[in-house]
Order: structure tokens, then C-alpha cells, then sequence
């Protein structure tokens, strides 16, 4: 067993030229965290079609509709993570600013295309359909920041090197969001940039500064400009906006049904495939409130679950960055668990009016083709990430 070892050892350090620089084979995938993820993606795909199959039937006269493409992007996604667990995760280092000016350059484009509700978020590309710009932007931060952290660790606790240069990428890509409008998004991006800027070493004081003035910037934009106020109403009284009036029952209905459905699964639910909110109350149920009908058909007691294993497999990608064999793939490793962990309790937040109705789906649940084969990919990453990890046998 000994020899064995020694010469696979000795095989992974042979120079590697050509393509085959760029591929590592060695090591192990990460059972544990792949086992959770599949668990998730099944489950997340049997909701989906359980939620949309009514919408999609009367809007798009097949039941079918949304859960075979989503089934498609999974398929494509899960080819595309595990080819990405075989590439070198080392390599990206040479494509950080590349993938950075590609994200800026889709923000900027997808405000100047033709938006009929004025929300300027997808990019209509062939086969695919929507792409969000922003779901590549979110990557792009984690690439980007873990690049910057990575030559530079020694000396993040310096103002113009462990601040400025990622307060200046972060700022430049949260204005681009906020201008879709997209706050969920925003919010999003900016806590991903922020959680990796603690981990990585940038002063705490800093940090508690920007946030200051992040909030600031919030209360002006809500408060003195009007940004989202409707939002903002809804938000703060939905049963009053819904009972107010035909207005505000237009602007409160997603929520006020959400809550229906939340209330309506009591502990163990009505059962799967038995939600009434999906039939045509709550609007696009596929999206961003699945959750709901997912409290609505099984109850606190299956929502917990999936709670749990959202937070199994960050934790478990968590771990994995602490066994990151250098700073940049631990720091890929944590930036795409903080983008799970962070995106899954807003979505969470969202439709149960913790926060106002946004626009931002549930990891592996929500219908998107851009957020699947993106999410996917990023694992793929984390994934790379393992097989090249401290003690893969241990733990």
C-alpha cells in the first residue's frame, strides 16, 4: 500500500507539458459533498415540476414545460462540473481578468436591451434562453477576489492592498446590479466580496466602515429617492397594501399568497404534488417563491430538511477550504460557499417577507438554465478544489 502511494505521489509530481499541464486526475472527489449536492439537485427537480406543472400547462399547454429544460441544464451542468473537477483550478488564475471584463461588459449590455416590465436582467441567447449577466458576475468576484488574496495575503492588512482594489471591483459591479434594478443581487455580491474580504485578512475596521456606508446608501436611495418603494411598502405591511385597494392588491399579491402557502403546510404538509397555491394564486411558483410551495407541500418538517442540507453541503465546502492545499483555492473553496449559504437564506428571506420581494431563486430549485449550469460549474470548482486538498482521507 505504501509503494502504491509513493508512486502515485510520484506520478502527480511528474512535470506536466502541453494540455495536460492544465488537468489533474490525482486525488479524490469529495464523496460526502457530492452525495449532498445530488441529494439537493433530485429533490430540487422533483419541486420544480410539482410547483410548475399547472402553470406551465395552462400558460404553455404542456405540463412538462419547465421541468424537461431544467432537467436539460442539470444534465448539461452536471457534464460541465464534473469536466471542471479534472482541470487544474490553478489555471484560472490566468483567466481572472478575463472573466471579470466579460461579466462588466454583459452589466453594461444588458442595460442598453429592450426590457418591456423595465427590468433589465436576461440576455436572450439561443438554446439557452435568459441568461442573467449577474449570475457571471458573482463568479467573476469570487475569481477576481480570491486572485488578489491570493498574491497578496501578506499584506491584506494594508489600506490600498487589502481595500481599495477590491472595494473599487466590488463597488463597480454593485452599481451595475442596482441600476437592473436587482437589490436581492446586489446584496448578494456584495456580501459574497465581503465575507471573502474577512476571511482573507482585510482589516475589520474597513469593513464595518463600507457597511456603514453601504446602509447609508441604501436609506438614501429608499428613503430621500424612491428606489423600490413599492417594494418597500409591500414589504412593511402586506395584508394592509393587499386590503387597501386594487393597486395594492396588484402590488402585494406574490407575497400575501407566498405567506398563504407557507402558513397553509403546517407541520407535515399537504402532501407532494397537493399545493392550491400553484394553481394559478401564486404567480410563477417555478421561480423565485418555490419555497413556498415547498412549505405548503411538505410542511415544516420537509422544509427543515432542505434547510439542513443546504447547510450539510456549505459546511461540508467549508471544510474543504481548510484543506486547501494554497490560499487560492481555499479562498475559491469559501467564496462559493458563502454564495450558497448567502443566496439560499435570502431566497428564504424573501418569500417568507423577511426582506422585500427582490427577484432572487433558491439554489438547484428555482427554474433558470444560467443559475443551474452556473451554480453546477462553480461546484465543479469546489470540486477541483478536493481532489488536490490536505488529508482527503481524513474526515
Amino acid at each position: 500500500m505504501a509503494t502504491n502511494a509513493r508512486r502515485a505521489t510520484a506520478a502527480d509530481n511528474r512535470p506536466r507539458t502541453g494540455w495536460r499541464k492544465f488537468i489533474y486526475t490525482g486525488g479524490s472527489l469529495d464523496t460526502f459533498f457530492i452525495m449532498t449536492l445530488l441529494l439537493l439537485l433530485a429533490i430540487g427537480l422533483i419541486c420544480l415540476f410539482s410547483a410548475s406543472y399547472v402553470y406551465a400547462d395552462y400558460y404553455d399547454g404542456d405540463s412538462y414545460f419547465y421541468i424537461k429544460k431544467q432537467a436539460l441544464f442539470a444534465v448539461i451542468g452536471l457534464v460541465a462540473m464534473f469536466g471542471v473537477s479534472c482541470i487544474d483550478y490553478h489555471v484560472l488564475h490566468k483567466f481572472t481578468w478575463i472573466v471579470m471584463g466579460i461579466s462588466l461588459f454583459l452589466l453594461v449590455l444588458v442595460l442598453f436591451l429592450p426590457a418591456p416590465t423595465g427590468i433589465h436582467r436576461w440576455i436572450n441567447l439561443p438554446l439557452v434562453g435568459g441568461f442573467q449577466p449577474s449570475e457571471l458576475a458573482k463568479f467573476a468576484i469570487i475569481l477576481s477576489f480570491a486572485h488578489l488574496i491570493s498574491i497578496n495575503h501578506k499584506q491584506m492588512k494594508k489600506f490600498t492592498v487589502g481595500y481599495v482594489p477590491f472595494v473599487l471591483i466590488l463597488g463597480v459591479t454593485a452599481v451595475l446590479i442596482i441600476a437592473e434594478p436587482h437589490l436581492s443581487g446586489t446584496i448578494l455580491v456584495v456580501a459574497i466580496g465581503g465575507i471573502m474580504m474577512f476571511v482573507g485578512g482585510t482589516r475589520v475596521g474597513y469593513l464595518a466602515a463600507t457597511v456603514g456606508l453601504a446602509v447609508g446608501a441604501v436609506v438614501l436611495m429608499v428613503g430621500v429617492l424612491g428606489y423600490e418603494a413599492d417594494r418597500i411598502m409591500v414589504w412593511q405591511d402586506p395584508i394592509a397594501v393587499y386590503n387597501s385597494g386594487a393597486e395594492g392588491r396588484d402590488l402585494a399579491w406574490q407575497t400575501v399568497q407566498s405567506l398563504y402557502a407557507i402558513g397553509s403546510g403546517g407541520l407535515m404538509g399537504l402532501g407532494l404534488g397537493n399545493s392550491r397555491e400553484k394553481h394559478l394564486f401564486l404567480p410563477e411558483p417555478q421561480n423565485d417563491f418555490i419555497f413556498s410551495i415547498v412549505c405548503e407541500e411538505l410542511g415544516f418538517v420537509g422544509a427543515a430538511i432542505i434547510i439542513i442540507l443546504f447547510a450539510l453541503l456549505v459546511w461540508r465546502g467549508i471544510v474543504l477550504s481548510m484543506r486547501a492545499r494554497d490560499k487560492f483555492g481555499a479562498m475559491l473553496a469559501v467564496g462559493i460557499c458563502a454564495q450558497i449559504g448567502v443566496q439560499v437564506v435570502l431566497n428564504i428571506a424573501v418569500v417568507s417577507n423577511l426582506m422585500p420581494n427582490t427577484g432572487i431563486g433558491l439554489p438547484f430549485f428555482s427554474y433558470g438554465g444560467s443559475s443551474m449550469m452556473m451554480l453546477l460549474m462553480q461546484m465543479g470548482v469546489l470540486l477541483s478544489v478536493s481532489r488536490q486538498a490536505r488529508n482527503t482521507s481524513q474526515g
